[in-house]
């Protein structure tokens, strides 16, 4: 019997909203050339690629997501919203926020159904609500890369990857505004946490923790060393134990910021050491344009006064300089915002994209994020998660 082509493969989608530049990448660890489905003319150019080669396509608005219709947004009455469906307490929609499906009663919907809706606002006494893809109205571009051919063997059925769906769908989108309206993201008390305790006492303590595996941590590392260059001076904000950055990356000066002075004595990629509680005091202790970039790792979750922080980044980055925001899935359940246990996964890359816009000091927005990785097998969590953590990255560049 013939034996079968395979790769694996991670495909970028690639798109511009009126916020920022958005790539989001998805990774397929086997791809099998005879039985997945692939858009635009990848099924043939993808079997005879080298390794490390890439190929892009570029597709209008509807082609990879069903397109825009003005069927799928209606006003329902107030009755017809039970949050108690998906297991919450009943709470204030707020527009250009994204909902799970399942909390609208009408025909279009079911119970469960955990796909995003955008909530549009009220019309006289009625809810409307937007149930298209959040990326039905824009054109993306789609770039796949061969990570590595597999041996070929024989494959018999099985289940077939969708590629078109699978790197569209659960978030792409979601980071944006409606290009007609802004998110309500920012109302009401967003920033309260379940344990408003002194932070110092709860980072006092060394919690030993890994918040994501070792293959997301090396995915982040990547992100920085891909933005930052050799001899730059950098900000670590909200250091710990790791900055993250890689050791090819020669000369950096790096002056970490955080909380527990042992675990910045435990890192031996900082110059530099300085303690400081961002959320008691968020002025930054440094001079104006003092650095050449700054990344916070893992950490932007736990900020109260994140604009003011962010403004503060800024006053102490040179003109160009990026500031480079990483985060996942998994974070300290007391010292979260509650916001942010809220929104739904790539809605968080939206809400820090507010803060860089409502910083007022960036230009040049991105966000990236990472799925579908394998996780390592010596992770604690391997078997019962095969995929590594997501891993989410937002940054711009300090204005003059």
């Amino acid at each position: 019997m013939e034996r079968t082509k395979r790769a694996s493969i991670e495909f970028s989608l690639i798109w511009k909203s009126l916020q920022a530049q958005h790539r989001d990448r998805f990774h397929f660890s086997r791809i099998i050339f005879w039985r997945d489905i692939f858009p635009g003319g990848f099924a043939d150019a993808l079997p005879g690629m080298a390794q490390g080669e890439e190929r892009t396509e570029d597709f209008d608005a509807g082609v990879l997501v069903p397109c825009f219709s003005s069927r799928n947004v209606f006003p329902v009455m107030e009755f017809q919203i039970d949050f108690r469906s998906h297991g919450k307490t009943q709470l204030e929609l707020r527009p250009g926020r994204f909902y799970p499906r399942g909390i609208v009663q009408s025909p279009y919907t079911f119970p469960k159904e955990t796909r995003p809706f955008r909530y549009l606002g009220r019309k006289g006494s009625h809810l409307m609500v937007d149930l298209n893809h959040p990326l039905a109205e824009y054109p993306v571009t789609l770039s796949a890369r061969v990570v590595e051919h597999l041996d070929p063997q024989v494959e018999r059925g099985g289940l077939c990857n969708d590629i078109a769906f699978s790197v569209t769908d659960n978030g792409p989108g979601l980071q944006a505004g409606r290009q007609d309206m802004d998110m309500d993201i920012l109302h009401g008390s967003p920033f309260s946490r379940v344990d408003e305790g002194d932070d110092t006492v709860f980072y006092g303590i060394d919690h030993f923790v890994d918040h994501v595996d070792a293959a997301a941590l090396s995915t982040i590392t990547s992100i920085y060393s891909r933005l930052l260059k050799p001899g730059m001076m950098v900000l670590d904000l909200m250091s710990s134990r790791d900055s993250h950055l890689s050791g090819d990356l020669d000369g950096l000066s790096v002056t970490g910021l955080g909380l527990n002075q042992d675990d910045l004595e435990k890192n031996g990629r900082l110059s530099e050491r300085v303690t400081c509680d961002l959320n008691l005091e968020p002025r930054l202790p440094f001079q104006d344009a003092e650095f050449d970039a700054a990344v916070c790792s893992l950490s932007v979750e736990y900020l109260i006064e994140p604009i003011r922080v962010f403004r503060e980044v800024a006053r102490v980055l040179r003109p160009g300089a990026p500031f480079i925001v990483t985060f996942s899935n998994r974070w300290f359940q007391p010292k979260v915002i509650a916001l942010w246990t809220e929104l739904q996964l790539f809605e968080r890359m939206g809400l820090v994209l507010e803060y860089f816009r409502k910083s007022g000091g960036f230009g040049n927005l991105n966000s990236e994020s990472v799925r579908g990785l394998p996780r390592p097998v010596d992770d604690p969590s391997f078997p019962d998660l095969r995929e590594s953590d997501p891993v989410f990255a937002v940054w711009g560049e300090a204005l003059s």
